[in-house]
């Protein structure tokens, strides 16, 4: 029997099961995860990025565990001597017309508590000499790390605490009996008295099988990215972003220097057909069934349907993507970069055709369900995974837990309301 059961081997699962460990030493707990490694799908397929918090709405999830997430993961690493870099990022303006999106985007930057400030075309020169635009803004905490290297001392410290990890265990049924919960799954069965789900591209359904109603339905979109050739590298120095357009919900096509001194240039954002494809080719029936007979796709992609059009001209068109880049770094040509992985961003949709664009935590009977955990959940885990401990009560000795749901409930209902 199991006190905690954690659902999904990412880093938010694992930060989870990480503390749970540290804050009920007595309890037992289990990390389930279905692949044959830890943090192989989103955190695995990741920039690297230690957000800032900069873009999101102030009081929310994301700026909230963002911003004290930029600082735990910093402290995280450096207490267990993992690399990282804050190297910063600026967000330039290339053209007139983006001028009032950077002002009101350094004013959410003061709102969020973040020290940002304005610089000037000779200003941006002096951080990044390739870069041409007209002004920018320059975030000094962001920074870069491997999270696959993150979420291996999460499961070491698990371990350390008594933690039980098992991989290659999918989650078959959920099956609820009058004080425990049963779960099947691919290997054995688990007897449980507390689920935490943190599924990531697999959330919703995980949710379903214990009858949670989480209102959104993850739909799987692919990131693209190319890499510079390792000659080209020196064009960039630190983290190079556009100024993202407000009325649509990814940031644009980027460089990031990785912690290995790589450096990678996207993502492109495309409907996946497959919730796990990283390829062009990957396909999976019942992942493209479900999208295309969902009413909320079909509202998003009438309202994006221009800048849908782009990004898939951008992924079938290697000279559209370097078109984008070259708005940033007009160097940057065709033979400079290489095609290198993508990655796979599971982004709740509600029926309405509209985003959830902030965590979304449900709780239900003896459980939580992670459901909307897209970046910057990689920088937000230590205070994600801390968020949910802080909302379970341990009886002692345990019996049997509940959720103490209200803070995470009320501010579930404003969200909703908000969308």
């Amino acid at each position: 029997m199991y006190d905690f059961t954690i659902i999904g081997g990412g880093i938010v699962g694992l930060s989870t099961a990480m503390t749970l460990s540290q804050n009920y030493p007595r309890s037992k707990i289990a990390v389930l995860e279905k692949e044959s490694q830890w943090a192989f799908h989103q955190t695995g397929h990741n920039s690297g990025v230690i957000h800032s918090g900069i873009y999101y709405k102030p009081g929310g999830f994301k700026a909230r565990f963002c911003r004290a997430g930029n600082h735990s993961m910093v402290q995280f690493c450096q207490q267990h001597n993992i690399d990282y870099d804050i190297c910063g990022k600026i967000i330039v303006a290339v053209e007139e017309s983006e001028l009032p999106l950077l002002q009101n985007l350094y004013q959410r930057g003061l709102e969020n508590g973040l020290q940002v400030s304005k610089i000037n075309a000779a200003q941006v020169k002096e951080i990044e000499p390739h870069v041409r635009c007209l002004a920018a803004l320059h975030v000094p905490s962001t920074g870069i790390v491997n999270y696959q290297q993150v979420s291996q001392k999460f499961a070491d410290l698990i371990r350390l605490q008594g933690g039980e990890l098992f991989l290659n265990t999918e989650v078959l049924k959920i099956n609820h009996t009058k004080n425990t919960t049963v779960i099947e799954t691919s290997q054995r069965e688990f007897t449980t008295r507390f689920i935490v789900n943190c599924a990531g591209l697999q959330s919703d359904r995980v949710a379903k099988l214990d009858k949670a109603k989480p209102k959104a339905k993850i739909v799987p979109f692919r990131g693209e990215y190319y890499k510079l050739t390792p000659e080209k590298c020196s064009l960039v120095n630190t983290l190079i972003y556009p100024v993202p357009n407000p009325a649509f919900p990814f940031l644009g096509v980027h460089f990031t220097r990785m912690i290995d001194g790589s450096v990678y240039a996207g993502p492109n954002a495309v409907l996946s057909f497959k919730r796990e494809g990283y390829q062009k080719t990957d396909f999976n029936l019942r992942d493209f069934v479900e999208v295309m007979t969902y009413p909320g796709f079909w509202r998003l992609a009438a309202k994006h349907r221009d800048e849908g059009i782009q990004e898939i001209i951008r992924s079938y068109s290697k000279a559209a993507f370097v078109r984008s880049l070259q708005r940033l770094i007009p160097e940057v040509q065709a033979e400079d970069l290489l095609p290198t992985h993508a990655g796979v961003r599971a982004q709740a949709l509600r029926n309405n055709g509209k985003l959830v664009d902030d965590f979304l935590i449900v709780s239900n009977h003896n459980s939580v369900h992670v459901c909307n955990a897209p970046s910057p959940a990689a920088t937000s885990a230590i205070e994600i995974g801390k968020a949910i401990v802080e909302n379970i009560v341990e009886l002692a000795p345990i019996k049997r837990t509940a959720i103490r749901t209200t803070k995470i409930a009320e501010y579930a209902k404003e969200t909703e309301s908000s969308l």
